[in-house]
C-alpha cells in the first residue's frame, strides 16, 4: 500500500482503491459513470478498483484507469468527475491527468492536482468527486486520500 505521492510501482501497475480520509469507510468509486465515494462494501466492487497509470498527458502524472471497464478512465468535465472512454483528444488526456503531492490534510497520505485546472484538486462534496480550490480545512480533508488494495 502506497502512502505518499512517490506511489509504490505496485500502486501504479496493480488495483488500488482510493480511500476518503475525512469518511473512513468510503471509496472512491464510480456509478453510472459518476465519479463519488460510498461506502464499503461496494457493489459491484470492481466499480471500486482503479489501475493507476502513468498520465494520459504527462507521465510523470497519474490517470485512473478503471479495472472493470479498461477502455475508461475518471476524468473531469464541468468540474465533476465521471468515468469516460478515451476519446483521443488531448483535451480528454489533461481532464484525466492529475499531479501528486502530499494530502493537504495529512502529508502521510495523498492529494491529486487537476494537471489542466492546477489551482483545484480532486475532493468530494456530498460524495460526489469535483476538481475544486481548496481553501478550508474541510476542503482539505476532502481533497485527501489513502491508495492502496
Amino acid at each position: 500500500m502506497s502512502e505518499n505521492p512517490s506511489l509504490s510501482r505496485r500502486a501504479l501497475l496493480g488495483r488500488n482503491r482510493l480511500k476518503s480520509y475525512n469518511h473512513p469507510a468510503r471509496y472512491v468509486r464510480h456509478a453510472d459513470h459518476a465519479g463519488r465515494i460510498d461506502e464499503y462494501p461496494i457493489e459491484p466492487y470492481k466499480d471500486s478498483l482503479w489501475t493507476l497509470v502513468p498520465g494520459l498527458t504527462d507521465g510523470s502524472g497519474v490517470s485512473f484507469q478503471s479495472v472493470n471497464y479498461p477502455t475508461r478512465y475518471l476524468r473531469h468535465y464541468n468540474y465533476t468527475l465521471q468515468r469516460d472512454a478515451h476519446d483521443g483528444t488531448s483535451t480528454f488526456a489533461a481532464d484525466a491527468t492529475f499531479s501528486r503531492t502530499a494530502g493537504l490534510a495529512d502529508a502521510s497520505w495523498i492529494s491529486f492536482q487537476s494537471y489542466n485546472n492546477p489551482t483545484r484538486y480532486l475532493r468530494h462534496s456530498n460524495h460526489v468527486l469535483r476538481i475544486d480550490p481548496i481553501s478550508t480545512t474541510t476542503d482539505r480533508q476532502d481533497a485527501t486520500f489513502r491508495v492502496g488494495y
